[in-house]
């Protein structure tokens, strides 16, 4: 597999880099190793200090961060940049909490005194993707740093340069160099890491696919694991909700990231009378977006990743029509360089239909038309996926059964979906398991040790 960075928005070969030796593997690992054998006691004050430093650089060299981000992968300027400002808060929420979120439990039981201690496991293997190429990796990076642990990144074999930025942002930092470390290989290696003894436990985001690979390497091995898969997340609108507001949602949480979100509402499900309305305001504002160069400040949406990925898309919007979806909007590439794609809308999708259960990675929002809450449930819940879900009423009611009732990681209400330093996130069913972020999230990859003394 190639790894490069190639401009999406022009085609352009930008730069190319070998993959590591077997041998540069090794001494990386054994870098690892060596330095978390000193780095887990490193004290919490000191852990922090490296990691608000990290916040610190990152927010002082955001702009230029943030155009390395859209040279790699895409998304505008204005959304890179925020990305970059997040990573920094994850920094920071992490340097101030960690110490907490760790710190020894009491447990009243018939000893003398009996408690819960929570201990690094080692190097941590992050496979990451593209499409969030810095928050994906930071998210991760804080808290298993902040827990003693050491980092060894994968990164998707398209973002080269943001991987190698991480690595050196957390060096600039403070933290010692084998800390956290990135290796440029291709997939094709992940599983031998896994193998190896230095890696105690790996995390995953991306597709289903890879994800499955990971955990049966990982399983075999007998090495915990955390994945964060594919999603078809629900957004539904019911009669009472503010409809303004919950289009202008609708349109911002699907064609986030250039529509390329696992957390995006890729399926809208409208409730009742209001669908018609609903789908003309929709449409007028998915028409509205500019497409164009990312790195222009009026830009909306920028290219897809890769041309494999802006192929895909195409052939899903194509099939959907021909097995009788109907197609009010977009669905053809754009004719013009670099991977474009327009904003497309779906409606009338006949059940059992591709749109009506597979992911759509990019600017194509389903949109569904159901007669009361009861089947927009059960519409919602209809798929294999449960990363997140979002619903838009202002009765009390229907709030309630709306969070009880719909299968997913977590349940916005008059709120987009969004993964937040302070809260756990991940999902069930085939969107994978475990938690990131919250004090959940830290204690991922710790041993969690009981203490017994009498």
């Amino acid at each position: 597999m190639a790894i490069a960075t190639i401009n999406p928005t022009t085609g352009e070969l930008i730069k190319t880099f070998a993959a590591l030796t077997p041998g540069e593997i090794e001494q990386k690992l054994a870098f690892a190793q060596a330095t978390f054998e000193s780095y887990q006691w490193v004290p919490f004050p000191q852990r922090a200090a490296w990691m608000n430093t990290a916040a610190e650089i990152l927010t002082a060299q955001r702009q230029d961060l943030g155009r390395l981000i859209t040279l790699e992968m895409g998304k505008t300027l204005t959304s890179a940049i925020a990305e970059v400002e997040k990573c920094a808060w994850v920094c920071r929420y992490y340097a101030e909490h960690a110490a907490t979120f760790l710190a020894d439990v009491a447990v009243t039981t018939d000893a003398h005194q009996s408690y819960v201690k929570y201990q690094p496991l080692g190097a941590i293997l992050a496979v990451m993707p593209w499409n969030f190429p810095f928050w994906q990796v930071f998210r991760f990076a804080a808290p298993a740093l902040m827990a003693g642990n050491v980092g060894i990144l994968k990164h998707a074999s398209n973002v080269p340069q943001c991987a190698l930025a991480i690595a050196e942002i957390f060096r600039e930092a403070g933290f010692p160099e084998g800390a956290f470390q990135t290796l440029l290989v291709g997939a094709d290696q992940v599983a031998s890491l896994i193998a190896d003894d230095r890696i105690k436990a790996a995390t995953l985001t991306g597709s289903e696919p890879a994800g499955m690979s990971l955990a049966a390497t990982a399983g075999h091995y007998l090495k915990k694991t955390v994945l964060e898969l594919g999603g078809s997340d629900p957004l539904i609108v019911l009669p009472s909700a503010d409809l303004e507001t919950a289009v202008t949602a609708a349109v911002t949480a699907r064609m986030l990231n250039n529509g390329q979100s696992c957390i995006a509402a890729k399926r809208l499900i409208v409730v009742g009378e209001i669908g018609d309305v609903f789908t003309q305001k929709l449409m007028a504002q998915l028409q509205a977006l500019k497409v164009g160069d990312p790195l222009l400040p009026e830009t909306d949406l920028g290219p897809l990743a890769t041309p494999q990925i802006l192929h895909e898309l195409d052939q899903q919007v194509q099939q959907s029509v021909q097995q009788g979806a109907r197609l009010l909007l977009g669905g053809q590439p754009l004719d013009r360089p670099g991977n474009f794609y327009p904003p497309t809308l779906l409606t009338d999708i006949p059940p059992g239909s591709l749109a009506d259960l597979a992911e759509f990675f990019g600017p194509v929002a389903l949109l569904f038309q159901v007669a009361d809450l009861d089947q927009a449930i059960a519409l919602a819940n209809k798929t294999s996926f449960g990363l997140g879900a979002s619903a838009w009423t202002t009765v009390p009611e229907e709030r309630d059964l709306l969070i009880n009732e719909l299968v997913s990681g977590s349940v916005f209400i008059n709120g987009l979906v969004k993964s937040d330093p302070r809260l756990p996130f991940g999902g069930i069913k085939r969107s994978g398991y475990g938690r990131e972020l919250g004090s959940q999230g830290i204690q991922e990859f710790v041993n969690i040790k009981t203490i017994w003394i009498r």
